[in-house]
């Protein structure tokens, strides 16, 4: 018997998976940080003899190269992609056996990158599972827009054909296996649900529904931003990644994190977005620990800029050190304990209100004269907006800050997350701001008037 386990990481809205027999195994678009992986492969009492990616990853970095060398797995790598780092290259229709009675076939699914390529799993001859990357996802396609603008229409034609070719050679029992889809960025629309199907994609994906045209149309108008530390990954992943080092981070005092920010370094508080608005050190950025920590963080930061951790305690840290790492932010200084010891003596913690959708429209009706601020991204504005609210995605609002208009920034986005971190920021520059931690369609119930961004036009 076969087994398939997932490893997931919701941080990043992508899975890795071990897949194997009674005493070997494979592992698929591995992560970083590669004990878990080795640890799940322990408690299966298995060998991992392969190591499989399905492409150079723009999202995250591998950990398949270091894994592949811990282990002595075979490590197999797409045959056109371009690496400098020995690996097994895979070309259509190659073929391993995993374990006796177990084969990986390799299909060259192009879209997602030009050397895209899945792995079809089957037992005595039967599929089984297909491990499709960023091809064929839970009720859509990876975006083909990552690698280089004038490849993208061409790349989602292609998406469009490797699709079809998944389903018109796999059966419709065959479990689909996606990494990206779960809340990651290298989806072209998003996903829901978390498990699928060969048959079910039939009935429900656009790729397999729509002729070609109508696809790529449909796709391209619908793509959204793409994260900019995702011009890192690619690079990093082609020239081999060095090895992650968990180890614990040195500890910063008082003195230190206040010569780090004087310095013009990020120093991160991790905590909650309510005990963050209560006390905070001053010019600090609040990114919770429970958020899309390195998906936000790493979009945001300057790309190699020293980062600092706060946090309740030494869990949290290792916790987000580790998810950090994942995206290639390394060895962060830390402080753990009371906010209160972060500072230094005769300072004091910094603190900014938190309100409703309700609240603000009550301000507004008794007439005060205050800045509302979106920083949701633009294919989310274009379902409604407040009217007269200035709009600046989050991931543009560090080097936007002069464009926030002068006044009480009322900052807002579809839930609360994004708005603390928002506030954080322009907490740190010395703005009165309000942080709206509540969910936008509480706007209309508060009496808010929505309006399309036309009608601002």
């Amino acid at each position: 018997m076969f087994f398939v386990d997932t490893l997931e990481f919701r941080g990043l809205g992508n899975r890795s998976y071990l897949a194997g027999g009674p005493s070997a195994a494979v592992v698929v678009d591995p992560p970083r940080d590669i004990d878990q992986v080795i640890a799940a492969a322990a408690r299966r009492g298995v060998r991992i003899a392969f190591v499989a990616e399905t492409h150079v990853h723009n999202d995250y970095v591998t950990g398949g190269l270091e894994l592949a060398r811990v282990t002595g797995a075979r490590y197999l790598v797409p045959a056109g992609a371009r690496v400098s780092f020995a690996r097994t290259p895979v070309a259509d229709g190659d073929t391993v056996t995993v374990d006796e009675g177990l084969v990986l076939r390799a299909i060259a699914t192009p879209g997602h990158t030009p050397h895209h390529t899945s792995y079809a799993l089957t037992e005595g001859g039967r599929g089984v599972a297909a491990f499709t990357g960023g091809s064929l996802l839970v009720g859509t396609v990876g975006r083909p827009d990552l690698v280089e603008p004038r490849l993208t229409e061409r790349l989602a034609r292609a998406q469009h054909a490797s699709a079809r070719r998944l389903a018109d050679e796999l059966d419709d029992d065959v479990a689909v296996l996606p990494t990206h889809g779960f809340g990651s960025f290298c989806s072209s629309s998003p996903t829901e649900g978390d498990a699928t199907t060969i048959g079910k994609e039939r009935e429900t994906n656009d790729a397999l529904i729509l002729d070609v045209d109508t696809f790529v149309a449909r796709m391209l108008a619908g793509l959204d931003d793409v994260p900019a530390y995702y011009a890192h990954m690619g690079p990093a992943n082609a020239t081999g990644p060095a090895p992650v080092d968990l180890t614990p981070p040195r500890r910063a005092d008082a003195e230190e994190i206040a010569s780090r920010l004087a310095a013009g370094e990020w120093v991160v508080d991790l905590r909650g977005r309510i005990a963050f608005a209560e006390g905070h050190v001053s010019g600090s950025f609040n990114f919770e620990g429970d958020g899309k920590l390195a998906t936000y963080l790493a979009w945001l930061i300057p790309w190699g800029k020293p980062v600092t951790l706060l946090a309740e305690d030494p869990e949290r840290i290792a916790a987000a050190q580790r998810e950090l790492a994942r995206v290639g932010i390394d060895r962060p200084a830390a402080a753990t304990g009371d906010p209160a010891g972060w500072i230094r003596e005769g300072e004091r913690l910094a603190s900014f209100p938190r309100a409703r959708f309700a609240d603000l429209a009550f301000v507004r009706e008794r007439g005060e004269q205050v800045v509302v601020l979106d920083v949701r991204r633009d294919s989310e504005r274009a379902g409604g907006l407040i009217g007269g609210s200035v709009h600046i995605p989050l991931h543009e609002l560090h080097g936007r800050m002069d464009d926030v208009p002068d006044g009480v920034v009322w900052v807002h986005c579809a839930g609360g997350m994004r708005a603390a971190i928002a506030a954080s920021l322009l907490d740190a520059a010395g703005r009165d701001v309000v942080a709206v931690d509540d969910g936008f369609d509480a706007a209309t119930e508060a009496g808010l008037t929505l309006t399309r961004p036309e009608e601002t036009d």
